[in-house]
């Protein structure tokens, strides 16, 4: 299978209908495609964009490729644990952010070449039948009516043509013509500043990691890639413009206080862009929706930007899944907004916060800032608070998909660790590749099933949940363990699942198919938990299978 840049078709019927083949687009029609999905891909460009942009991808957007059976065909293009570390003027480090935990499967941080892995994701749809990609479409204008989306586009030979779907998803970027077309308002800031970016092949410095030089003159990001490529980010000063500063004389002068000569460089491409911070007023209306830069867009300092894409797609990649498939009511779509906006802004602020101590606004806050780290990276709390980044606010959902509890620091509403664990059969797999894209209920020792009503099980089976039964792994090993229909047992390797419900005052844990925790229970109340959680999911029992 090819994908189109032209075709004789000059009318799409498709389920749902994606605006961009960038990350964003192509994560989200590879998990709906995996879902059995009708969709179709339309792009402007002739073909993906062959150049780096975003540098690095963390656990949680590894977590999402792994739900599409791709991470394998990923992870060669990245460097895992790469760490970010902030430099005074005169080279010493401040702050060292290097996570080594891998609570959700996968290294915290991780350097990668995005047009590498948005291969990767457009490759992986070669294997739906029913996936279109579509491109060379400029978009000339679209409606919606209560059934429908309709967009009409021209190919590149200047022929009309028209795709119908249920829905579309806009993921056309941060100058979204969706979002201006329906008049969404884009709050936020641009900064003041330009940067210029540089990438480099056969990289002359090869010293692994990511340095941001807080040089008051100058500030300047050094970041190594993986395949041989640096990247080196300067910021513009008064007075400079993109045509000056990208003359290969005045590219040597910048590359040149950061490297000892300049011979032999091979400059792969340098651009110039502004920091913008922003988000979408609203992220859905009816029939369509916003994703990635068309609903947030953010400076690049703690690397969120692609990150916040892919976690929308995540978030309303099941939820539209399930609408499409009839499983929920389409009110689910409402949820996207209310569990991704607050989260996006947080990352949002972040990235801002990072950009102030890269480059602070005025030259005396850099001595202050420069002073006050270099103290407290000697106090070990806060060196381990660096280090961590437990800084960075974690996905966690207070309303939307979810059951709320009292219990202080829950769980509910955050994404689900994901050790190792032992299949039956003796083999050690991630906890993702035993549950796949449907929901599951965990308990840990015993059988998952037993407090549901005959009427919450067809609603369960209905959705296509997983039940799991947790025990200590050489428990599996015991001749008389009991067995249950349609309950998978896994073995916890060390005691991670343990600890996990030890900090609880719970058995049984639901996910959503986004991993993240939608309730707690015990087996006696799994039953009214599961009817409130179907409640907020607009998810009804067949009523000829109640009968029967």
């Amino acid at each position: 299978m090819e994908f189109a840049v032209s075709t004789n078709k000059t009318e799409f019927m498709t389920e749902v209908a994606i605006l961009g083949a960038g990350p964003v687009g192509l994560t989200l029609a590879n998990y709906l495609s995996k879902q059995g999905v009708q969709v179709t891909v339309i792009e402007q460009l002739d073909q993906l964009i062959d150049y780096p942009r975003a540098i690095g991808i963390d656990d949680e957007a590894l977590r999402t490729i792994q739900s599409l059976g791709l991470v394998e065909q990923v992870l060669p293009h990245t460097t895992p644990n790469h760490a970010m570390r902030f430099l005074t003027p005169k080279g010493h480090c401040f702050a060292d952010i290097q996570p080594l935990t891998r609570e959700f499967g996968f290294s915290r941080r991780n350097a990668f070449i995005q047009p590498q892995v948005d291969n990767v994701l457009l490759q992986g749809l070669k294997q739906y039948p029913k996936t279109e990609v579509l491109f060379s479409r400029q978009l000339m204008e679209f409606s919606q009516d209560a059934q429908s989306v309709t967009l009409k586009m021209q190919n590149k030979q200047g022929q009309d043509e028209v795709v119908k779907a249920q829905y579309l998803i806009a993921c056309d970027g941060g100058n979204s013509v969706v979002r201006r077309t329906l008049n969404i308002g884009f709050d936020g800031k641009t900064a003041p500043n330009q940067w210029i970016v540089i990438d480099i092949e056969n990289d002359p410095l090869a010293t692994p990691h990511i340095y941001l030089c807080c040089d008051p003159v100058r500030p300047y990001v050094s970041a190594a890639l993986p395949h041989g490529i640096r990247r080196f980010e300067f910021m513009v000063m008064p007075g400079e413009t993109q045509e000056e500063l990208s003359k290969p004389e005045n590219i040597n002068k910048l590359l040149a206080k950061v490297l000892p000569n300049t011979h032999n460089i091979e400059v792969i491409r340098q651009r110039v862009y502004t920091h913008n911070a922003r988000i979408a007023e609203k992220f859905r209306v009816d029939r369509i929706l916003l994703a990635g830069d068309a609903a947030h867009i953010m400076p690049v300092w703690q690397g969120q930007g692609y990150n916040s894409g892919i976690r929308d797609a995540f978030n309303l990649g099941w939820k539209m899944a399930l609408v499409i498939q009839g499983k929920a009511g389409p009110e689910l779509l409402d949820s996207y907004q209310i569990e991704r906006k607050d989260h996006a802004k947080a990352m949002i602020d972040l990235s801002v916060m990072a950009g102030h101590v890269l480059a602070p606004p005025k030259k005396w806050q850099g001595f202050v800032r420069d002073g006050i780290a270099y103290a407290l990276n000697y106090i070990k709390p806060i060196k381990q608070y660096l280090l961590e980044m437990r800084f960075k606010p974690m996905p966690q959902y207070h309303d939307g998909v979810l059951i709320p509890n009292t219990q202080k620091n829950s769980p509910v509403g955050k994404m689900f660790i994901q050790p190792k664990v032992q299949l039956v059969t003796g083999e050690h797999v991630l906890l993702d590749d035993v549950i796949g894209n449907d929901f599951a209920i965990l308990a840990w020792g015993v059988d998952p099933q037993w407090g549901l009503s005959t009427v919450s099980m067809q609603q369960w089976k209905k959705l296509g949940v997983k039940f799991i039964q947790v025990l200590p792994a050489i428990q599996l090993q015991n001749e008389k363990r009991k067995e249950y229909d349609g309950v998978i047992c896994v073995g916890d390797i060390g005691t991670e699942i343990r600890t996990w419900f030890g900090r609880t005052n719970d058995s049984m844990v639901i996910l959503r198919p986004d991993r993240f925790v939608a309730a707690l229970a015990i087996p006696q109340s799994a039953d009214q938990i599961s009817q409130a959680l179907f409640a907020k999911l607009y998810s009804k029992a067949e009523e000829n299978q109640l009968i029967a």
